[in-house]
């Protein structure tokens, strides 16, 4: 059997090309994904579906007369920025059910969601939502989420796979600071602080795969998706990232140093440079892709998922 890597962090701004890395990655043959990418099955975690839910919560509690409890407006970013820990730590939390198989059936997805989203914030620090909330504006946003936050439920569980022996588990994560910001980033931004949020469970796993684009590009594709961040966003949170400077100071070629939960970590890393666009024909319909598209991509995630996991045996 094809050794593979256990656990790989996809990194990089949005709209850099990780979900396309994704996509194109699932759709190789598993025996060609062994040999050449040292990946099993994967097992896919992201934090942008709790962020989204996030965001409908303001909606809805404007709607009902309140005040939003995440974010500044529609368009800007969160009122407490120690809430990209928050989904960080959610993201640990499905790490663990993964693992364990944890099914829960509560009698509200929403409840059981907004629940969940509290207890991550106090563990960063932050104050916990629900508590402040009126009996009905709580009831109306509750409703309001049913469905969304059961499918997201639903889905989560019907992902489990039998066991995470042979598999890859990957966690996407977007992080970095605003246009301008001096390097190191000051906390709660950037990939220093959120990758001390992960578990020590993951930490010890971890190797992390960046997908480097620079912010200027990022907020030109970013710009073209029809779901892309508010330039808000893209500036105050996207406007730079750290990824380079951790990779570069931490005194080990290969290797991001990490102090975390009382130990040095220092994490294989290794990016895969796609500040020319070679991800962006993953979108259309595989039976539409070029093959000298395909080959440039391919050949480039086979060096850098190579590269990765011979610095994860050192």
């Amino acid at each position: 059997m094809t050794p593979t890597l256990d656990t790989v962090l996809l990194l990089g701004l949005p709209a850099a090309g990780k979900s396309e890395v994704r996509r194109y990655l699932g759709s190789l043959a598993p025996a060609v994904r062994a040999a050449e990418f040292h990946l099993g099955p994967t097992v896919q975690l992201v934090d942008s579906s709790c962020l989204a839910l996030m965001r409908r919560a303001d909606d809805e509690l404007r709607a009902a007369g309140g005040s939003p409890a995440f974010f500044l407006a529609p368009d800007r970013t969160f009122q407490d920025p120690r809430d990209w820990g928050t989904l960080v730590h959610l993201l640990n939390d499905d790490h663990l059910d993964v693992r364990s198989r944890r099914v829960v059936k509560p009698g509200s997805a929403a409840e059981h969601l907004l629940g969940r989203i509290d207890a991550a914030r106090r563990r960063v620090g932050a104050p916990p939502v629900l508590p402040g909330m009126p009996a009905a504006v709580r009831g109306r946003v509750v409703d309001a989420l049913e469905k969304e936050a059961r499918a997201l439920l639903d889905a989560k569980h019907a992902a489990y796979p039998d066991t995470l022996a042979g598999k890859t588990v990957v966690l996407e994560l977007a992080r970095g600071g605003a246009h301008g910001a001096s390097l190191p980033l000051a906390e709660p931004h950037g990939y220093a602080y959120a990758l001390r949020q992960l578990s020590p469970e993951l930490l010890e796993r971890a190797t992390l795969l960046y997908v480097w684009v620079t912010p200027e590009e990022a907020r030109r594709r970013n710009a073209a998706s029809p779901h892309g961040h508010p330039l808000d966003v893209m500036m105050s949170d996207f406007g730079c990232d750290d990824f380079s400077h951790l990779l570069e100071t931490s005194g080990r070629p290969g290797k991001v140093r990490l102090e975390a939960h009382g130990r040095t970590h220092f994490l294989p890393a290794v990016r895969f440079d796609n500040r020319a666009d070679r991800t962006s024909f993953v979108h259309d319909d595989p039976a539409s892709w070029k093959k000298p598209d395909v080959e440039a991509l391919h050949a480039g995630l086979k060096a850098s998922l190579q590269d990765l996991y011979r610095l994860a045996q050192r």
